[in-house]
Parts: C-alpha cells; sequence; structure tokens
C-alpha cells in the first residue's frame, strides 16, 4: 500500500530529522560502547521504524518498495548500525513470518514486531554454509507427538543476541539435498536447548550485533513450522531478494554521508595557501564519488519499481547488493584519502564508517555470489531464446 505523496514527504523528513538530530551524535556512544542507547531505541520506536515495511493491520506502516528504499536513503546517512538493529523486523525475520506464515502466527508475534516490543533473527548461515547457503547441517524431525526438534548451529546470525523470536533455517527431510527438503522454524528465547552466544566481536558496525546460535535437542510445537514443510529455503530466497534490496539502499545513504564528510573536509582543510578543494585530484574523487553514488540510487529506485509491479527483479536485486555494496567501499576508500592522515585516526567519522561499509560487500551474498546469480538469469534467459 502506497503512502499518500505529502505523507511519504513528511515521514522522509521526519527521520532525516531523527538522524541529524540524535542518530549522527550518538553514533561515537554506541561505537565505543557497542550499543543503542536505549532512549534512541525508544526514538526509533515511536518513529514506527521497526514495522515500517509491515502491514497497517499489525501496527505497521506498511511501506511498499519505492518507499522503503527512500526511508533507507535518509536512514543509513547515520551509521549503519541503527538500521542493523531494525533490520531484521522489517526484512528477513518480519517479512518470513508475514510471507510464510498462518493467520494465527501473523496476529501472534506481528503486531509485536512491528512496535519493536519483539526483535526477531534470522538463522540461516552456518559454520559451514555460508556462501552456499543449502550446505546446512541443522537438522529438525519430527517427533510422535508432532513436535519439533532441532539440531545444530548458526554463525553470524544478526541480532542472534538479543532476538525473541528466531526464523530458523534447518534440514527436516532426511537425505535431501540442495534446495529441497529444507523448513523454517520459529524458535522463541527462552525454548529449552537454546542457546544465544554472546556478541561476536567485529571490525566495525558496533551497535549492531551478530552471533552465534547452538541448538541441542531444542523442542518446539507443531505449528513453530513456518510456510510448508519441505518449501522453507524458496521462502528464504524471497526473503533474501528484497533484503538484497535494502542493502543496496543502506549503501547509497551511507555513500552520500561519506561524499558530504569528504567535501566539507576538502572545503575546510587548507594546503598551498588554498583548501584542496580546489586541487583537481581531489575534485576527481569527489566527482567520481557523486557519480557512481547517483548510479547506485537510480539502479536501487528502479529495481524497487520493478518489485511494487509485481515483477522478478531477483537479478535485479543481485545486480543492486553487488554494485552499490561495491560503489560505498570505493566511496569510504576516497573519504579516507581526501581527509588523508586525519581519516586514518580512529576519533574521526570516515575512519569509523569506511569500517563499517565493508561488511556490505559480505553479508546477504558476496559481491562473488551476486555475480554468479546475475551471470546464471543472464545465460537462463539468453538459453531460453533458442
Amino acid at each position: 500500500m502506497a503512502l499518500d505523496p505529502q505523507d511519504l514527504k513528511q515521514f522522509v523528513a521526519s527521520v532525516a530529522r531523527l538522524v541529524r538530530d540524535r542518530l549522527i551524535p550518538a553514533e561515537a556512544r554506541v561505537a565505543a560502547e557497542d550499543r543503542i542507547p536505549e532512549e534512541v531505541i525508544a526514538d526509533m520506536r515511536k518513529l514506527g521504524l521497526f514495522g515500517m515495511t509491515l502491514p497497517q493491520k499489525y501496527g505497521g506502516l506498511e511501506l511498499n518498495a519505492c518507499e522503503e528504499v527512500q526511508v533507507v536513503f535518509e536512514l543509513c546517512y547515520a551509521a549503519p548500525a541503527f538500521r542493523g538493529y531494525i533490520g531484521a523486523n522489517n526484512s528477513l525475520g518480519g517479512r518470513a513470518i508475514l510471507w510464510g506464515g498462518t493467520d494465527r502466527q501473523r496476529d501472534h508475534y506481528l503486531p509485536r514486531i512491528a512496535s519493536g516490543e519483539l526483535l526477531t533473527a534470522f538463522a540461516l548461515t552456518e559454520p559451514s554454509s555460508g556462501s552456499d547457503a543449502t550446505a546446512l547441517n541443522t537438522r529438525a524431525h519430527r517427533r510422535a507427538d508432532g513436535c519439533w526438534v532441532i539440531n545444530g548451529g548458526k554463525r553470524f546470525i544478526t541480532g542472534a543476541s538479543e532476538a525473541d523470536v528466531i526464523n530458523v533455517v534447518a534440514r527436516t527431510e532426511p537425505g535431501s539435498t540442495g534446495g529441497s527438503g529444507v523448513s523454517v522454524l520459529l524458535v522463541e528465547r527462552g525454548t529449552p536447548g537454546l542457546v544465544q552466544a554472546p556478541p561476536d566481536r567485529k571490525m566495525g558496525q558496533q551497535g549492531a550485533h551478530t552471533g552465534d546460535l547452538h541448538f541441542e535437542d531444542c523442542v518446539v510445537p507443531p505449528d513453530a513450522l513456518l510456510g510448508e514443510e519441505g518449501k522453507g529455503f524458496k521462502l528464504t530466497m524471497r526473503t533474501i531478494d528484497r533484503g538484497r534490496l535494502h542493502i543496496g539502499a543502506a549503501s547509497v545513504g551511507l555513500a552520500g554521508r561519506l561524499i558530504d564528510e569528504m567535501l566539507r573536509y576538502a572545503l575546510e582543510r587548507r594546503q598551498f595557501g588554498q583548501p584542496i578543494a580546489q586541487f583537481q585530484l581531489v575534485q576527481a574523487m569527489l566527482a567520481d564519488s557523486r557519480a557512481e553514488h547517483l548510479a547506485a540510487r537510480a539502479l536501487v529506485l528502479q529495481t524497487a519499481a520493478r518489485c511494487d509491479r509485481g515483477e522478478d527483479f531477483s537479478m535485479d536485486a543481485a545486480c543492486c547488493k553487488m554494485y552499490a555494496s561495491e560503489m560505498v567501499g570505493r566511496v569510504a576508500d576516497r573519504a579516507i584519502q581526501v581527509f588523508g592522515g586525519a581519516g586514518y585516526m580512529q576519533d574521526s567519522a570516515v575512519e569509523r564508517l569506511y569500517r563499517d561499509a565493508r561488511i556490505f560487500r559480505i553479508y546477504e551474498g558476496t559481491t562473488q555470489i551476486q555475480q554468479i546469480t546475475i551471470a546464471k538469469h543472464l545465460v537462463r534467459a539468453a538459453s531460453a531464446l533458442h
């Protein structure tokens, strides 16, 4: 459901004010303490960010894809940890329940997910299955009473330590391979047999936690199954496509911030009697950054429009993820170059944002996986013509 254009404009403006008045001033504290202050979380909750893509009937804002990416452009002008904290509720975790859940599951979880009362996580990656998402060692089987018993482990799961409800991707059909025989099960915090490990110590994005999950004879009720048994991988890939579009938008937002930071510094910093913004080689870095930023923004908006029209946008989502995440990496590197030694210091915002940006090329599928995905789509389409 699309918002009235004026309502969307006002909401985007509200997000921009939150970013500049509350989020950016809190960035250094979040990085130092590796946590987002409760008062900032309350501000994001009050604005409706935890449920911005979920239906209004469940208390969400029901933003469509075009609206969502415009909000993410603004939200990710701040450090990406803030987006990371609300991301699963709007993306993999919340959307999987929306698309695959029963009426009872949606009614039970989505209102509390949309309000931010519950945090979600989507547990796919394992120690032996990252890029090869089908190489799952986590298993689940039905007992005689219909309950599911889960055994295995997950790694690098966003929100693992805080999540109240976890979407666990597990192989439920013995002897199956690839994407077949895979199901998604909902596991709540406190379930016996579930261990939510402490957060990882990461290179960047402090405040947005990742961690391990361990399942040892973890028993969940029969109605914990999300979607159709054995068809969970299809649901997973559907949510990941939308997630890749979201990461593309996040990369665009962060690149905009980095460009503004390097432009401000280039105008202030003087060498040889003039601002370094007057030097052509510095101007080249600024120009390249803006051109690539605008190209990525246009690609994200175009792909979001395809999504909203109900078209197959899987290849386009991979293009967004690949190009935008690589783009923000290049922009972050140029920002350090423009700042020079000052950019290498830990009290510099661009030093922190440089580290934050690096993960965009890895999660939700590495750049190399996106290349393979894009090529497969191209070959398949060309083969169909012959």
